[in-house]
């Protein structure tokens, strides 16, 4: 087995469970130099809330965008426009990553800003 497919198989477990549950997710995508973040309903029919490391707020404020320091820009952001429209409570899809390094730095900043997950 790849590096590839025992992620997927991670990603595609996590969103059964989370569909079980039917409560909104957290989806959280990274790629070498970027790293997106969108709440979802909980079956990805409908994009709630987004933000990532491409938005011209951010792109301002940050020199680099793959690093822990714009992945907690960006749980921070994304947590404060889920407040805003009246979302408190998520499930964290991590798209079967690690919860390590920038996925663990976006959902901590998320949590600090008052996201519940």
């Amino acid at each position: 087995m790849n590096k590839k497919l025992a992620r997927q198989r991670r990603a595609k477990r996590t969103r059964m469970k989370i569909r079980e549950l039917e409560t909104l997710r957290l989806c959280v995508n990274k790629t070498s130099k970027h790293i997106y973040a969108h709440i979802t309903t909980f079956d990805g029919a409908k994009t709630l809330v987004c933000a990532s490391t491409l938005d011209k707020e951010l792109q301002k404020s940050l020199k680099y965008t793959g690093n822990i320091d714009a992945a907690s820009a960006v749980g921070k952001l994304i947590a404060e426009r889920a407040m805003k429209e009246g979302i408190k409570r998520v499930a964290f899809d991590r798209s079967g990553f690690l919860f390590h390094g920038r996925i663990k730095a976006l959902a901590d900043s998320a949590r600090e800003i008052g996201l519940d997950f």
